[in-house]
């Protein structure tokens, strides 16, 4: 599996955007454009339905040698041999998250400004998500932080950074401009004609 200090485009199968039938075809659409870790993001669905999405897509992940990560649940990663979890603010801290998922497991935390990102440090995440920079349909209710503590954020912390919130094809140059070396992108490829073709655009981007 690609080691996620490698990993530079990051994206999230979000059951807001694609129907749980069409999972498996996005997440090999998305692999095959060259996308280096995927997540699955199901904030409505149930325990269950998570569940038997984790062991649909988990086996096509580890065939193409990427991490998996489910949002929340990291109960639910050995059970689906999912790589880890991700964590927002006000889940389970990375310690809880881990011994839930195995000390192997990857634990990935939000953080929304740079007071929360530079606290992780104490938590020791294997990795964190910064922003959302723009506005985004995904996260409604956050406010955009902008761009300007991107180099900042990647000076001073110790562990991989991606990245988030409304980036897409068009501004990705922009965020890379601006210091980001590593970028979660959602809705730009989950709703491209050609999701493939769009990741294959932003990752040639993106250095590595």
């Amino acid at each position: 599996m690609k080691p996620i200090s490698l990993c530079r485009l990051y994206g999230i199968l979000d059951t807001g955007y694609v129907a749980g039938d069409r999972m498996s075809a996005m997440a090999r659409s998305l692999i095959a454009g060259g996308v280096d870790i995927l997540q699955l993001r199901a904030k409505k669905e149930s325990r269950e339905e998570i569940r038997a999405l984790a062991l649909e897509l988990s086996p096509i992940c580890q065939q193409a040698g990427i991490a998996f990560i489910l949002n929340d649940h990291p109960d639910l990663v050995p059970e689906t041999g999912a790589s880890g979890a991700h964590v927002g603010q006000d889940d389970l801290s990375i310690a809880a998250a881990r011994r839930l998922a195995g000390s192997e497991a990857i634990i990935g935390k939000s953080t929304h400004s740079l007071d929360q990102a530079m606290a992780a440090v104490a938590e020791s995440p294997d990795y964190i998500g910064f922003g959302p920079l723009f506005a985004t349909a995904t996260k409604p209710d956050y406010t955009p932080i902008g761009t300007e503590l991107i180099k900042e954020v990647y000076r001073s912390l110790p562990f991989p950074i991606f990245c988030i919130g409304g980036i897409n094809l068009g501004n990705l140059p922009t965020v890379l401009d601006v210091g980001a070396e590593r970028v979660v992108i959602v809705s730009d490829l989950l709703t491209a004609v050609n999701p493939t073709a769009r990741t294959a655009a932003c990752r040639v981007l993106l250095p590595g």
